[in-house]
Order: structure tokens, then C-alpha cells, then sequence
């Protein structure tokens, strides 16, 4: 009996001594091909904990505080989602589920004034809900097909999104929406540092469009010749626009203020989700036919290591915890 006792007491001190606290500053990671969200410490490059999500998790936002985390469940081919999960990062577990009701397929996600807004893909729609009562608080329609990503503006209450089958994107202002005619299946979308530039990646045409924000005009097109463009990030300083290739298998560096091509570096297996240091010295991007994320040098722009979280990762966020 008594050997019995000593193994369980060891078991459980194991338990407790190689369990590890969310650090300050957390890399959460959506993997949608195992339905969990992976909470990193991207000093160690080690996994904390995966939680338990939704069916296919595809794009993840954290609350201003950094506490909550938002994750967009996307669902299946057969099965569309119609559940957005809340993730409480502290405690490593879920907070609560929103249910979407008759909304299908959430994807993009932003949060701005304390709300969560969100696509659904099924519905044409950007919502968005309160993530204290988790209730719907608006549903504005874009009338544009695959209603897709969603970025806050600079402007308190302003919004784009990209519409990859309306060939479009919508800006959202106090209820009222302006659709932009852009190239062929907008995908990748954000904001420049300076809040005057919308640059969006078009994932059928290999090329992108940039928008003059105040105007609401296309401004230039860019030609470069991507097999399937799929995210769009601007380096934190603004002199620079990553973009990855998801059937090229490659990650596109721009020139931000030149429009030009300064290079591409080989990934892997279909690379999709960027998020950038805060520092802005690396880039992370989800290669998710490899199940990795591969860590870039933004001086050097070389693939300096990966981190494993999961199958399928996706969507990132940055969480600090205030």
C-alpha cells in the first residue's frame, strides 16, 4: 500500500512542478487542424498549455488587458462553425462561449473599444460582442461574398475587411459602409503604422492593391505574381509589408515606402498567419503543412528557428498581460 501512496504523492508533485504560469508577454497560436489554442513562451519557445477550442480554429485576437483570448471557430468543410471561444490565459482554461446563433463560419477578428468584432463568412456580416456578457451587440452587413478578415482602423469605430468573393473591400464607419473595388480574391489586409494606407493582398491575381485610407480610393496596384497570397502585415515601423504565398510556399518582402520587392524567402508547406515582434526584430509565420512557425530575422530576412505548437497553426496574437 504504501508504494502505491508514494507513487501517486510523486505523480501529483510533477504535476505541479512542471506545470508553468502564463508568462507576461505570451504568444498564443490557433491550431486548426487539432481544434486548440497554444499558449507559448516566446522567450523559451515552449508551450505552456494547449486549451481546448472550438472546431477549426482559424484566427485568434487577446483582450486590451491580456487576459482573455478570442478564437474564431471556423468549423469544417461539412460542419460550418457558429462559435467564437473565450480563453482565459491565467488560468490556462475556457471562459465561456459565444454562440453565434444563425452567424456561420466566423474568421477575421479585431478588438477595439472593449468590443470583439468578427466576421461570419456564411452571413456577409461583421459583428460584434460584448466579452463580458458575450452577447451579439450589431451585425452590420458588407454585401460582399466570403466576408473574410476584419482590422480595426486608427479611428475609433472604423473597420475593413476583406471580401475574397466580392473582389472588394468594405470599410465600416458609425453604420455606414463603403465598398472598394480591389483585384481578384482580397485576402491578406492591414493598416499602415500611420494609419493613412490600407494594403490588401489579392490570393487570385498574385497581386496587391493600396488604398489611401482618407480618399477610400485605390491608389496603386501592385503586380507580383504570388500563386495564392494569403496575409499581409506591415513591420511594426512601417517600413516594411510581409506577405506569405500559401501555394508558392514563400514569404514576400516589400519595400513600403518604394512599393518594391526586396526579397523572398523559402518556408515550406503552405505558410499562412504573420505576426510580428514588438520589437521588430522578427517575424513569426505559420507554416501549416509543416505543423511549425518559422521565426525570420528582419535584418538579415533568414529563417533563424521554428517553434512546434500544434497541427495546423494559423492565426497568432500577441498577449501582455497588464
Amino acid at each position: 500500500m504504501r508504494p502505491f501512496v508514494w507513487g501517486a504523492l510523486w505523480m501529483t508533485l510533477a504535476v505541479v512542478l512542471t506545470a508553468a504560469e502564463t508568462p507576461s508577454l505570451a504568444l498564443v497560436v490557433a491550431n486548426k487542424e487539432e481544434n486548440s489554442l497554444a499558449i507559448v513562451d516566446p522567450a523559451s519557445g515552449k508551450v505552456i498549455a494547449r486549451v481546448p477550442t472550438g472546431e477549426g480554429p482559424h484566427e485568434v485576437a487577446v483582450s486590451a488587458d491580456g487576459k482573455l483570448a478570442f478564437v474564431a471557430n471556423y468549423g469544417t468543410a461539412q460542419s460550418p462553425g457558429s462559435t467564437i471561444s473565450i480563453i482565459d490565459l491565467a488560468a490556462q482554461a475556457e471562459k465561456g462561449v459565444v454562440h453565434l446563433g444563425p452567424l456561420r463560419r466566423p474568421h477575421g477578428l479585431a478588438v477595439s473599444g472593449g468590443k470583439v468584432y468578427f466576421t461570419a463568412e456564411a452571413n456577409r456580416v461583421v459583428a460584434s460582442f460584448d466579452p463580458a456578457t458575450t452577447q451579439i451587440e450589431s451585425v452590420m452587413g458588407t454585401g460582399q461574398a466570403t466576408t473574410h478578415m476584419v482590422v480595426a482602423g486608427k479611428t475609433p469605430g472604423q473597420l475593413f475587411t476583406a471580401n475574397i468573393g466580392g473582389d472588394s473591400i468594405s470599410v465600416i464607419e458609425r453604420n455606414n459602409v463603403t465598398t472598394i473595388p480591389v483585384g481578384k480574391g482580397p485576402e491578406g489586409i492591414d493598416v499602415s503604422p500611420d494609419g493613412r494606407e490600407l494594403w490588401t493582398a489579392h490570393s487570385r491575381d498574385g497581386g496587391v492593391s493600396i488604398i489611401d485610407i482618407a480618399s477610400k480610393k485605390v491608389v496603386a496596384t501592385l503586380s507580383l505574381g504570388t500563386k495564392r497570397s494569403n496575409r499581409l502585415k506591415f513591420t511594426p515601423d512601417g517600413k516594411r509589408v510581409l506577405i506569405t504565398d500559401l501555394d508558392g510556399g514563400e514569404l514576400l518582402v516589400l519595400d513600403a515606402a518604394t512599393r518594391k520587392e526586396i526579397q523572398r524567402v523559402k518556408l515550406g508547406k503552405m505558410p499562412e498567419g504573420i505576426l510580428m515582434a514588438r520589437d521588430g526584430s522578427r517575424a513569426y509565420v505559420c507554416v501549416a503543412g509543416d505543423d511549425q512557425i518559422a521565426i525570420v530575422d528582419l535584418k538579415s530576412l533568414q529563417v533563424t528557428g521554428h517553434l512546434t505548437t500544434g497541427k495546423g497553426p494559423d492565426g497568432m496574437a500577441w498577449a501582455v498581460r497588464q
